[in-house]
């Protein structure tokens, strides 16, 4: 797991917080009002609990995601590209979510009907007066239907390591805090700016650009490394033929090497002739 993609997850959670407002806002009015009955001090430590068991339920999440993709997409990406691939094209579709494009929202509605299936046991965790009521709380929080965390399970997966997919997804809890503990004063001024510069949108445009890159630029400068090894291996091949020109006349050194001896021993054998013929004649 990179900074980068660390990064990714918080800056998601943060820019996509005001969109999860509508739905997270109205959890956070409800646990506050069920805590107006305890003193200020209690009460800060109760919402710093919820929001707590709401990250360790992003977490578990995230565990689980992690434990798909190792069970399911590890055995595809061995030794090949795949990862990198899918990594790339995850953060490109989560970068469309996040500009607008509605592709969650037949996943959000399948959520729904799990958040409706756990109602009563939010009904017991009412008033949120004791810590572990409040933790209860928080965890079941983290089952609320979301586009935009069904986006960053998405990349748990990928990741297809567990303990990777829920520090990604804790960290993506971590950018929705600021958000959600916010006055309303401040809850308006933070929308009003994140809308006007449409933060969320060029959030999303940076992690489409950064998923591209993640798919394209390998395979760009494997295309180069390509072309650099292919005029290495002329260069390689002429200097063999160079030593095979070589060996060759090194070949023919040692053929002329093999007359001069043979000349030698003929010469030897007239010089034997010549004596022979003057013992003969004395």
């Amino acid at each position: 797991m990179t900074m980068a993609l660390l990064t990714a997850a918080l800056l998601m959670g943060f820019f996509g917080s005001p969109h999860c407002l509508g739905m997270c806002g109205g959890i956070v009015a409800a646990f506050g009002l069920s805590m107006k009955d305890v003193s200020p001090a209690k009460k800060r430590g109760l919402i710093a609990t919820y929001h707590l068991g709401r990250l360790l339920s992003y977490a578990l999440l995230g565990l689980v995601a992690g434990l798909i993709g190792t069970a399911v997409l590890a055995p595809l990406m061995v030794g090949n590209s795949t990862p990198r691939i899918l990594l790339g094209l995850v953060l490109v579709f989560v970068g469309l979510t996040m500009l607008g494009l509605p592709f969650l929202n037949k996943l959000e509605r399948f959520g729904m009907r799990l958040w409706q299936a756990l109602a009563p046991l939010r009904t017991k965790v009412f008033p949120l007066n004791t810590v572990p009521r409040a933790l209860a709380a928080g965890l079941l929080w983290g089952f609320l239907p979301c586009g935009l965390v069904y986006g960053a399970l998405l990349i748990a997966v990928v990741g297809h390591d567990p303990l990777t997919g829920a520090i990604l997804m804790f960290a993506f809890g971590l950018g929705t805090i600021p958000m959600l503990v916010a006055t309303h004063e401040t809850v308006n001024w933070v929308r009003h700016h994140i809308g006007r510069l449409r933060l969320r949108q060029l959030n999303g445009a940076i992690m489409m650009i950064s998923g591209l890159a993640v798919v394209a630029v390998p395979m760009v400068m494997a295309n180069m490394h390509g072309h650099m090894d292919h005029g290495h291996m002329n260069h390689e091949q002429m200097n063999h033929e160079q030593m095979n020109h070589e060996q060759m006349n090194h070949e023919q050194m040692n053929h002329e090497q093999m007359n001069h001896e043979q000349m030698n021993h003929e010469q030897m054998n007239h010089e034997q002739m010549n004596h022979e013929q003057m013992n003969h004649e004395h």
